[in-house]
């Protein structure tokens, strides 16, 4: 007999079990809800936007038909791609930078409260600077090469990634700590033991969020001065009049936010493997 063979009975007693049939309903629905829907909710937003250019007659100078997007994506791939790499590099870099200051700070921030009490507020303040405003800024300071975009890149990414962080870090269980205390761990077994795997589901939100907020942030420090990238090739489109363009920029500029996005929620699934899955 084969494996096959052997295979059918098992198959056949799982599948009168009700447990599994229920595993297996959940598990369809889960499906369902995580690739199907947001696949009819991308595809009802462009059905919708091709109805509204027809029905309107919206000229294609003010907005293009997805389809006159789709033949610019691809008639002008080659340049697209050219201007997404140096946006993705800048994102990226904004990224890892921003994070990496925001982990470091929140940890110096949970270990010395006078500091936290000093320069939280200062922190604040400086997020609340609105980010064209501090983009020219860099720009001065820095010059026009990548070095601007990837700092703005990191300033978007760092605040919410500093609050979560400090968040996670503090959010310790008393008990879980008063026993640390009492097996005589020092601070440094504290925080890699106990603190930071505490802090991971909160550093991951703010990933998330920052994933995509470096995109926003790389394309506008191209606004402010830049000669390549997604966002150079936006303001040039919008000068030009060139809709079909502009659109095609914002799709790749778009997609690229949410590859991130997606790196991260991968990232986090093979990082994070103790907590139950939602059932939503």
């Amino acid at each position: 007999m084969t494996t096959s063979s052997l295979d059918m009975p098992v198959r056949a007693a799982m599948s009168a079990d009700p447990e599994y049939t229920a595993w297996a309903a959940a598990r369809r629905r889960k499906l369902w809800r995580r690739r199907i829907l947001p696949a009819l909710g991308i595809g009802g937003l462009i059905a919708l936007w091709w109805v509204v250019i027809a029905v309107f007659d919206v000229k294609p100078f003010i907005a293009p038909s997805p389809w006159a997007v789709v033949e610019t994506l691809y008639a002008k791939r080659a340049v697209l791609l050219d201007n997404l790499i140096p946006t993705a590099l800048e994102a990226a870099g904004g990224f890892l930078l921003g994070n990496l200051a925001a982990i470091a700070i929140a940890t110096i921030f949970v270990h010395n409260k006078t500091l936290q009490d000093i320069f939280f507020p200062v922190v604040l303040m400086f997020n609340a600077i609105p980010l064209v405003a501090k983009a020219p800024v860099l720009v001065l300071i820095m010059g026009n090469g990548m070095e601007p975009k990837i700092t703005i890149a990191a300033l978007v990414c760092f605040f919410p990634t500093l609050v979560n962080m400090v968040r996670g870090l503090e959010s310790v269980n008393p008990q879980a700590m008063e026993l640390m205390r009492v097996l005589s761990a020092s601070k440094t077994e504290i925080f890699f033991r106990l603190r930071l795997l505490n802090s991971l589901p909160y550093l991951f939100s703010a990933l998330r969020i920052a994933a995509s907020m470096s995109v926003i942030g790389a394309v506008v420090g191209e606004w402010v001065g830049a000669t390549v990238g997604i966002g150079a090739m936006i303001l040039q489109a919008t000068f030009n009049f060139d809709s079909p363009l502009l659109y095609a920029a914002i799709v790749m500029s778009a997609t690229l936010s949410g590859l991130f996005f997606l790196l991260v929620t991968v990232a986090e699934r093979l990082v994070i493997r103790w907590q139950p899955e939602s059932s939503h």
